[in-house]
């Protein structure tokens, strides 16, 4: 067994196990020994991106039992200093500050990352903290492009690492309830699901370039997507808007109830997509839609569709987001909360469970709130004891391609037909050209 604590968390019963019987290992002092797993259970974790939501990560990260953030990495200073400031106080310790997070992974003491950088960074950094043999908490969409998805599952194949997606919501305990009498027949056979999400988001005007702030390193914050120059409508949250760096509100926030709606409905890769929209409201850098509906549908005769509203914040179905299942007898909705309901076919409500905790879906930091502790206790599991994820990285990519399928659906101007084996563009060359993308030089992710 190799003498680092990374490996024990690997094979922690092992690990217990020989500490028990032949007492400390060779390499390890009795000191060093009592902050690695198998004397108090400890993951060390690395925080990367922590502007918005990756703050909120790392304070519920912080209060996880026997978790501790040892390294917050972000490129501008301020988001770091935030961030290592929040711990400190929670925990009485300062992390390490790690601009370059590929330094972090050098780190022997490093288990795992949390990667909540921007979209063009999730499969890229996730592949390399892969290689480096620590474990991957990856918030959605899990990668910016199809065939990045399909890297990161090779990658987890390949180095046996835990790749956790942070679609929280297949952790929540009524969501995880409703699905199982959705599946259990309580509306008789689901064949269709709407999935929706709505907000008035402003207009992010026409940016000027400007000189790039001294407490940013833009280049590595661009790092694998081609180079554009800085301009001063760009960070931190708009990005999102901009193909080189975002994927637009379809994955933004569509991944999550495209999950929901592909869990519910026992789906894998779609047989058809299609999707209408466009930039309605403003007159402005944002190149994603604002407007969109994707309809996917699966040769096992069912459907799903996912609406995204950016710039009209009224609500769909009674609720901000959601998703809602048609079936045989009636229909059942799961709306932005833990929570759901039963209705007959007349639209009477039959059954309701409900959460008193309230979650703002809107919210762009910290929309599930302390919710978000049963999705990261399940990965924390998943590192020390094999606990089986809510959401691997193989049904994370499935869920994730629906959307990024919609998406080039929309910019090819096609109707895509698809391998429902594996979600394949068929005899489409304008569109098979949006399955991957273009890097900078020297930046392309390898497995």
């Amino acid at each position: 067994m190799e003498n680092n604590r990374r490996d024990f968390i690997k094979k922690a019963a092992a690990g217990v196990a020989a500490v028990s019987v032949g007492g400390i290992l060779p390499g390890f002092s009795a000191k060093s020994y009592g902050s690695i797993f198998g004397a108090n259970d400890r993951i060390n974790i690395a925080m990367m991106g922590v502007n918005s939501r990756g703050l909120a990560l790392a304070g519920t990260f912080a209060n996880q039992e026997n978790a501790e953030i040892i390294y917050v990495c972000d490129v501008d200073s301020r988001a770091e200093a935030k961030c290592s400031d929040a711990i400190e106080k929670l925990k009485n310790k300062r992390p390490k500050a790690m601009p370059d997070f590929r330094k972090a992974l050098e780190s022997r003491d490093l288990d795992a990352i949390v990667i909540a950088a921007p979209d063009h960074w999730h499969a890229p950094s996730a592949i390399l903290a892969s290689k480096a043999g620590k474990h991957v908490y990856l918030e959605k969409p899990c990668s910016h492009n199809p065939r990045e998805g399909e890297l990161l599952v090779a990658a987890a194949a390949k180095y046996k690492n835990v790749i956790q997606m942070g679609n929280q919501r297949r952790s929540f305990p009524n969501i995880i309830a409703g699905i199982a009498e959705l599946k259990a027949g309580i509306i008789g056979r689901p064949y269709f699901a709407k999935t929706w999400y709505s907000n008035n988001r402003p207009s992010i005007g026409i940016g000027k370039e400007a000189p790039i702030p001294s407490w940013l390193d833009f280049d590595l914050w661009q790092g694998p997507a081609p180079r554009k120059p800085y301009k001063d409508n760009l960070l931190h949250y708009n990005w999102h808007w901009f193909w080189n760096w975002g994927t637009g509100e379809a994955l933004n926030n569509g991944t999550h109830f495209a999950d929901i709606a592909r869990w519910g409905l026992g789906v894998d890769y779609p047989v058809r997509v299609c999707s209408a929209g466009g930039r309605y409201r403003y007159h402005d850098d944002w190149e994603t839609p604002d407007t969109q509906i994707i309809t996917m549908e699966f040769d096992n005769n069912t459907s799903m569709t996912w609406e995204g509203v950016s710039c009209n914040s009224r609500p769909i179905e009674g609720s901000f987001v959601g998703v809602i299942f048609n079936g045989d007898n009636g229909s059942l909705r799961i709306d932005g909360n833990d929570a759901y309901s039963v209705f007959d076919l007349k639209g009477k409500l039959v059954k309701e469970v409900s959460n008193k905790t309230t979650i703002d879906a809107r919210n762009a930091s910290n929309p599930a709130g302390g919710l978000d502790s049963a999705h990261i206790r399940n990965f924390l599991e998943a590192i020390r004891v094999g606990t089986p994820l809510n959401s691997d990285i193989l049904s994370g990519h499935k869920s994730t391609l629906l959307v990024q399928l919609g998406n080039i659906a929309l910019r090819s101007g096609n109707t895509l037909h698809l391998d429902p084996s594996n979600g394949h563009i068929k005899n489409d060359p304008v569109a098979e050209k949006l399955w991957s993308r273009e890097y900078q030089p020297g930046w392309e992710p390898k497995i």
